[in-house]
């Protein structure tokens, strides 16, 4: 009875103020929705809270700012602010922080710096809050910024303010900056926390220092998923391969996955169309529960449509419970570049009707399947609403999209007059989209003169591209002007400007295997050859005739004919009539565009064997089967 009567009178003040009382549990309600991932209601919970006379404190104030953080409700925050300033808690370091932090969620950094500036003594963990939310904000160099200030300021730096500045450095790609704060860490003796070494390795690797990262990461005493992913995600930047070579070496460790590094794998699959390990960890998602995750679900989508799987790529899009904007517009380009472009602007208007906005990318590959389908009049309508409908300016990527649909339409002088009305000054893209028109339609001296003016202005513009020269080659090949052919050929030796080699790809067994032109470096040459030789003789009983129009050089029909029979893309398909089992797609990637005569022959190939061959260029996918092509030979 002592110690009940002890305690009552310790808490005598909560009796007496029934508002005080009230105040712990409403704190607790408040913290706990403020906190949690649907931090909705909070603001409603407080004003019930305010109405009932109980006066908020430093406890009840930071739960209410994260709430008007996550929700973007900067004019309650700022109502909030002025309970806090009336009642003489603005001064707390809880609730300075948690204004910082509302403030550089709601994009008001100004206010936030403000905040830092006169409201209270200084204290780590406001400048923190600040620093991360800039950085997190996509603010960097604000960042970067504060972090010197706070460091003048001779305040504590501490292993929550170093990664968000690691990560700012990272960012901007501002290796100097990056060493500058290695060195500072070093002497401050914080390199062997853990996030503090997964932002080291992420700022060398995202500057393009993998090495310098590698070497930090073997140093790492605990490795742990979050150390993987930095490395991995980092080693995209150098080469997708290389993050695909660092995800067996990590499942090798006995590391385990989760989903933000599965996202990530996935996009590199996507980006080397490694499609078996992509269906393989397809599965792996949906055994574990990750395919539930949005950023899995979209690379998911990507990795099937750069496969050429597009029908996969859409039954994946269609379990997505909650899609983004990148979700849809993946499809979009994904059918876009699968020749399937009405699909395309199909899945756009459902984009639109589900309330999703487009963004920039999103209106590229849109105009893209426009004009690989040759929808001009749709092309032009949705390229005239991106400014006044959906504020966002063309770029050169657009314009660019645009002279392509019109040059392949034979409307050239429109193509130039969109380009002469553009805000901006063209870039290498939109005058090489504007001569490839004029190589799809030479039907006039007003595409031949167009031609040349433009080549003349990449050759200044982009003096070391090959792809211009090889251009105007491919239109003066066309006209049989071949002293003018071998003039561009000797402009380019004396510029010591060479051109890509061409090459195809195909996977079979778990194997990449990579064929150049009249390649005999692969083990199984002799059957390969003897396939193409087997190959050339059925389709020319079908009336294949070849194009020797898409030589390059003024030599005999019969060289010419001998040339093209052993290009990599139709040396990539014997192969895969040799290895791949009766009735399996035959995959084929390469690196330059098909010629006309290897996309004539392999229709023909897939008509002949009965079998579906999907090529992709640098251009588009194509899908050929029964002698047809999904492109409608219009690419």
């Amino acid at each position: 009875m002592l110690a009940f009567s002890l305690k009552v009178s310790h808490h005598s003040h909560l009796f007496r103020s029934p508002q005080l009382f009230l105040q712990v549990p409403f704190n607790a309600t408040i913290t706990a929705h403020a906190y949690s991932p649907e931090a909705t209601g909070v603001v409603d919970q407080f004003r019930r809270f305010l109405a009932n006379g109980v006066p908020p404190n430093q406890y009840t104030l930071p739960g209410v700012l994260a709430a008007c953080g996550a929700e973007g409700k900067r004019v309650v925050g700022l109502q909030v602010h002025a309970l806090a300033v009336r009642a003489g808690l603005d001064k707390n370091s809880f609730v300075r922080s948690a204004l910082v932090t509302m403030y550089s969620k709601c994009s008001d950094l100004a206010t936030a710096k403000h905040v830092l500036d006169f409201t209270g003594p200084d204290d780590s963990v406001s400048w923190n809050a600040l620093i991360v939310s800039c950085s997190r904000g996509g603010f960097y160099a604000d960042a970067l910024y504060l972090f010197v200030k706070m460091h003048h300021k001779a305040l504590p730096l501490d292993e929550f303010t170093y990664p968000s500045a690691l990560n700012s450095a990272a960012y901007l790609c501002r290796e100097d900056t990056g060493r500058a704060l290695h060195s500072l860490l070093l002497r401050s003796g914080f390199e062997g926390y853990a996030y503090v070494g997964n932002a080291l390795v992420d700022m060398y690797a995202k500057c393009g220092k993998l090495h310098a990262a590698r070497q930090l990461f073997d140093k790492m005493p605990h490795r742990d998923v979050v150390a993987w992913t930095s490395l991995l995600t980092s080693a995209r930047h150098v080469s997708d391969e290389a993050a695909l070579d660092l995800f067996l070496e990590m499942l090798a460790s006995g590391m385990d996955l989760d989903a933000f590094l599965m996202a990530g794998v996935l996009s590199s699959c996507a980006g080397v169309t490694v499609l078996e390990l992509g269906r393989q960890l397809h599965a792996t998602s949906v055994k574990r529960g990750f395919d539930s995750f949005l950023s899995v679900g979209n690379a998911l989508v990507s990795t099937y449509a750069k496969a050429g799987c597009i029908d996969d790529a859409r039954l994946v899009f269609d379990l997505i419970p909650s899609r983004d904007a990148i979700s849809w517009t993946a499809l979009i380009v994904g059918f876009a570049q699968n020749g399937r472009g009405p699909e395309s602007v199909r899945i756009y208007n459902d984009m639109i009707r589900a309330g999703s906005k487009p963004d920039y990318v999103t209106f590229i590959g849109l105009l893209f399947a426009c004009s690989h389908a040759g929808l001009v009049e749709v092309g032009r309508a949705h390229f005239e609403s991106m400014e006044p409908v959906h504020r966002i300016a063309p770029g050169p990527e657009h314009c660019a999209c645009m002279i392509d649909l019109l040059g392949r339409s034979g409307e050239l002088e429109e193509a130039v007059r969109l380009l002469n009305q553009m805000r901006f000054e063209p870039d290498a893209t939109v005058w090489k989209a504007l001569l490839s028109a004029c190589r799809v339609h030479l039907n006039g001296g007003f595409a031949l003169a167009l031609a040349e003016r433009t080549a003349g202005i990449l050759f200044n513009l982009a003096p070391n591209d090959a792809v211009p020269y090889v251009l105007l080659s491919n239109i003066y090949s066309k006209l049989r002007r071949w002293n003018d052919v071998a003039r561009i050929r000797a402009l380019m030796k004396a510029r010591g400007v060479s051109k890509e080699p061409g090459c195809s790809w195909i996977e079979a067994g778990g194997v990449v295997h990579v064929f150049h032109v009249d390649d005999h470096g692969h083990p199984r040459t002799a059957e390969i050859y003897a396939k193409v030789e087997e190959m050339m003789g059925k389709i020319r009983e079908t009336g294949y005739l070849v194009e020797t129009g898409n030589m390059l050089h003024d030599v005999g029909e019969d060289g010419k004919e001998i040339g093209l029979a052993y290009h990599s893309e139709k040396l990539a398909v014997a192969f895969g009539l040799v290895s791949l089992p009766r009735g399996a797609v035959i995959r084929v990637f390469k690196n330059l565009r098909v010629c006309g005569d290897c996309h004539t022959a392999l229709k023909l190939v897939a008509k002949v064997y009965g079998r579906r061959v999907v090529l992709r260029d640098a251009n588009c996918f194509h899908h050929m089967e029964e002698g047809a092509c999904s492109c409608g030979d219009y690419w």
